[in-house]
Formats: structure tokens, C-alpha cells, sequence
């Protein structure tokens, strides 16, 4: 499962904003080798079980966005649509619609999250969306009462305006999770849930995912590649992700957290 956050936009100060002809280019050298994008559904029909590991395809993926931020209707759907191509878009609910006041500033002016009128749009070509909570809060640093009503309200949202369907899926913000967060998520309602880099393919609430960050710049995600290549890109996704424990310091140190 491939990850990407920003398509295009303002420059930022961090790594996870994508240049838009480098994502477009991307997209189309999987398309050329061959590659397809999962739907949810699909990805959730082949998750091992330690009975029966049933892998997709090497030449299939799950692709998706964190935060649900505006630019995606601009500059990285209409590339996926043209190809052929679906993902499925994070959003924190409360900001949909709404400047992304709960990140740290890593661009000179705030930027702007998808609306649901858009979302609406976008959901009726075949795209999906889940849930990255209400405010993207490191659910880890919560108490079980303030983590599960994040998880609860941006379900709800999600049902209430996209149908059950929306409620399935959750990403865990800045990938992180442990055992007793992945219960209080399935007691939630949440069916499929992914982390980081690192998980356990077999339990549909701690999947793995890869995710690219603004130095990957080939034509095609290194942690998709064979050999050194790809465990290299792996580790320095790894890396980067795990370094996101400063962002929720300094959100933390604000007071927004």
C-alpha cells in the first residue's frame, strides 16, 4: 500500500509534500508496468490470515492519501481517473472544508482541506474515503476516553455524509498505534486500520503501508523496487515516519495537542 500526503500546493518546510509532474509521472509508470489499484474492498478480500496467506498480486496496490488536503482534486485525481486508476483519501473530519490549523506551519500561508461538496464529486467517480480521526491528534499520547471520541466522531461523520461504507477504513495518524489502540478502534466500528512502515499483515487493523515522501523522485516509488533499491527506500520511509514524533511535540508545546 502506497501512501502520499500533498500533491502540489505551496512549498513547505517538511517532506510530504509531492511535486505534481512527479506524482503524474509515477502514476503513469505503474500503469505502464502493469500495475492496479485495489479498492478497499478488494484490499480487505486479501489480507493473509496465518492459515491461508492469500497475497494480492505483485502487480496490484491499495493506493491512498493522508489528511485529505484540497490540491488532490486539482492535480492528483484527474491523474488517477485518466489512468484508470482509484485511491482512497484519510480526511480529518473536523477540517474538511477547512484550513489545516491543526498541523504545525510548514508553509507560509495555511493549507486548504478538501470540501465536501468535492469530496461528495469525487466519491461518485469510484474514489473512496476513511478516517484519519477528527483532528489528527497522536491517538498514543491519549487517554482511552479522548482516543476513542476521536475515533467515534470522525466515524460518524463519515457515515453520516458518505454512507457506512466511509466508516470501514482509518489511518492512524503519524502512523502510530500499539495493541491496546488497535481494540478501542475495532470496538469503534473500524474494520480495516493502517499504521507505518512496519506491521503485521495478518491483522486487518495493523496493516503496513510505504509511505513516499518529496525525496523519491524516480519514476517509481523506490520501496515498490526489487533489491537494495527498494529495502533502502523502505528504511529511509521507516525513518522518515518515525521522525514525525517531533511534529507532535511541537503540536503538543502549542497547545493544540
Amino acid at each position: 500500500m502506497l501512501c502520499y500526503h500533498r500533491i502540489g500546493g505551496p512549498p513547505e518546510l517538511g517532506v510530504t509534500r509531492f511535486g505534481v509532474s512527479t506524482f503524474a509521472k509515477q502514476m503513469q509508470a505503474l500503469a505502464k508496468a502493469g500495475w492496479r489499484t485495489l479498492t478497499l474492498e478488494q484490499f480487505q478480500a486479501q489480507i493473509p490470515t496465518p492459515r491461508a496467506a492469500l497475497p494480492a498480486p505483485h502487480s496490484a496496490l491499495l493506493l491512498s492519501f493522508d489528511d485529505g488536503y484540497a490540491s488532490l482534486a486539482q492535480h492528483a485525481y484527474p491523474v488517477l481517473a485518466d489512468l484508470g486508476f482509484t485511491a482512497i483519501t484519510f480526511l480529518v473530519t473536523d477540517f474538511v472544508g477547512r484550513e489545516n490549523t491543526w498541523d504545525v506551519r510548514y508553509t507560509w500561508r495555511r493549507v486548504q482541506h478538501l470540501d465536501w461538496s468535492t469530496i461528495d464529486r469525487w466519491a461518485a467517480r469510484g474514489f473512496e474515503f476513511g478516517s484519519h480521526t477528527a483532528t489528527h491528534p497522536r491517538l498514543t499520547w491519549l487517554g482511552d476516553l479522548a482516543a476513542t471520541e476521536e475515533l467515534a466522531r470522525s466515524r460518524a461523520t463519515l457515515v453520516e455524509r458518505l454512507g457506512r461504507g466511509a466508516g470501514r477504513a482509518l489511518a492512524f495518524p503519524f502512523g502510530a498505534t500499539d495493541p491496546h489502540l488497535r481494540a478501542l478502534a475495532r470496538g469503534t466500528g473500524y474494520t480495516v486500520a493502517f499504521g507505518g512502515v512496519k506491521g503485521d499483515p495478518h491483522d486487518p487493523l495493523d496493516q503496513p503501508r510505504l509511505p513516499v515522501y518529496s525525496w523519491d523522485v524516480g519514476s517509481l516509488p523506490l520501496g515498490l523496487r526489487d533489491g537494495w533499491l527498494g529495502e533502502s527506500g523502505r528504511f529511509a520511509a521507516y525513518l522518515a515516519n518515525r521522525c514525525a514524533v517531533g511534529t507532535s511535540w511541537m503540536l503538543r508545546l502549542a497547545g493544540r495537542k
